[in-house]
Parts: structure tokens; sequence; C-alpha cells
């Protein structure tokens, strides 16, 4: 699992290209991509399309469509859905599976409330959460597992395992880029971006999902309120949800609860003592929905 370690200091080049992010203009930046994204340009659709998944190598003969002519915006192409079966689904109830694909950006311990971002840099689930005590209080020495997401990733977030929603929370937000360089040079990157919260009961205990929001990243969607951003209010707004009833929200393991259009992260918090983290999950690692995240600590 990863520790925390002093990270050198960045050199002149990279200090110039972390101010270039700090000047970009996020939010102009960001309403223009998904703009842009949502247009149905026709062959002009196709040929970005075409272009985009042969840049990043992406095999689109997994995806339910799988002709670049099949996406009449680049948007329905960037939440593209998968074949059945292209991510099997471990059925065993004892284990949590991983929720996206993409690649490990850090895992494991929090220590006295703070989570690794990067080597050098932490931030503390307090930040994270928006200042909710209680609620941090609960992950203050779990686990957790971020996993960042890159354009040429499937871009649906799914569930490690059955849940029930409690609780949604937005977070306005800076909306930096969030790529394994910006994170190892912008300090809580992760707790400083636009975020979505997501807390859930299940058998391993409350669970957190968040997601993540970034530059381009034009929205975040979930299965149960469609699109919540844009609009981008400047206040954070919360809904709660019962735990049974009619309106109740509740998810299987592996089942879609959202999506973004353009890659981001999705961090996960876990209580202490409830699993252990596959020792796979390295950073760097690559990620495929579907695959191992965690066991259950079976009690003594």
């Amino acid at each position: 699992m990863s520790e925390l370690r002093p990270y050198p200091k960045p050199s002149y080049p990279q200090r110039i290209k972390t101010a270039v992010h700090y000047l970009l203009p996020q939010l102009a930046v960001t309403r223009a991509a998904g703009w842009l994204a949502d247009r149905r340009w026709g062959v002009l659709t196709t040929l970005a399309v075409k272009t985009f998944a042969a840049c990043y190598k992406i095999d689109l003969a997994e995806a339910e469509k799988s002709r670049a002519g099949d996406y009449a915006s680049f948007n329905e192409f960037f939440i593209r859905t998968l074949k059945p079966g292209a991510r099997p689904i471990d059925a065993n109830p004892d284990t949590l599976c991983l929720p996206a694909d993409g690649r490990v950006s850090e895992a494991g311990a929090i220590e006295n409330g703070r989570l690794i971002q990067a080597k050098g840099h932490s931030f503390t689930t307090l930040e994270l959460l928006a200042g909710d005590e209680t609620l941090a209080a609960q992950f203050s020495d779990g686990l957790f597992l971020t996993t960042y997401l890159s354009p040429r990733d499937y871009h649906r977030v799914h569930m490690p395992c059955a849940a029930t929603l409690r609780r949604m929370v937005y977070v306005p937000g800076e909306l930096y880029s969030v790529n394994p360089f910006l994170a190892r040079h912008i300090p809580n990157l992760f707790a400083r971006n636009e975020r979505l919260i997501c807390v859930f009961d299940t058998a391993f205990g409350s669970m957190v999902q968040i997601l993540v929001g970034a530059t381009v990243t034009a929205s975040i969607s979930t299965t149960w309120a469609g699109i919540i951003n844009p609009p981008r209010p400047q206040t954070v707004l919360q809904w709660l949800y019962p735990a049974e009833g009619a309106d109740a929200v509740k998810l299987e393991k592996g089942q879609e609860m959202g999506a973004f259009r353009l890659g981001s992260t999705v961090i996960n918090l876990f209580p202490h003592n409830s699993i252990r983290l596959a020792d796979t999950l390295r950073p760097g690692t690559q990620t495929r929905m579907g695959g191992l995240l965690g066991e259950r600590i079976q009690a003594v």
C-alpha cells in the first residue's frame, strides 16, 4: 500500500506546465468542450471518433456500438456501453469489484484521517467530504482506492457491491485536470475539484463513492438522478434517500451507477476493519471494471 514520501522539487519545465493549468480558464474550456461534444455533425463526428479511437487505441469491438459511424455525437461515444459479458462480475458476496476501467492512482490505509494523493501529497477525509465531520469520522482509519479514468477508458462507473443509496452531495469546486502529472503537482487536487459524493449502506458497512470532476469533463450523471452538472451552482447541494420504500435507490454489485462525459477520477472509501484491498492494487496498475477490489474481513 502507499505511504507518504517526500516528493523531489519540481523542475522548471514542470513548474511552467503546472502554472499553465492554474491559469487555464477551466469553466470556459469545459463548457466549450461539452458544447462541441454534444454536436451532431455527421461525417465530421464519425471522423473525430475514428481519429480519437485510433490515437488512444480504443477497442470499439467490445462496445455495443462497434462502428464509429454508430455514434451521433462525441458524447455518445464517451459514454459508450459495452457488450453484455465484456466485464464479468464476480458473484461472490464476500468480495467487492472494481468500479471502473482505468488505473490505480493510489490505494491503501487512511491514516489519521489523511489519504495519499500522490508521492509527497496528501489530503484529509474532512476536506474531501466537504467538511462533514460525522461522515469523515466513519472513515478516519479506513481504506481508500483512487481510480483515474483516462480519455481512452470506458467512462461508466459501477457498484463495487450491492448497496442502498442514502445521501448524494454535490460539491462545487475547481476543474483542474486530474491526470497523474497534476496529481503530483497540485496540492489537495481531489479535495479542491468539483465532485459528487454518494454515500451507501452495504453489507460491508458504509461506503462512499465519489465522482470527481475535471477540465473538459463536461458533466457527471447518475442512473437515479440523470445529469447532475451542468448547471454548476456555487453552493453545496444534498439529497437524502430512504432505506426502503418506493423512493429507495438499491443497486446490485456491478450495476452501473454513473458516468463521466470524458475521463476523470473515482474515489472509494471503506470503514476500518471491514475489507481487505486486493494486493494487486498498486499505483499505476490497470483496472478493469468488475475485477477484484477486495474481500470481506471475516470475523474471528
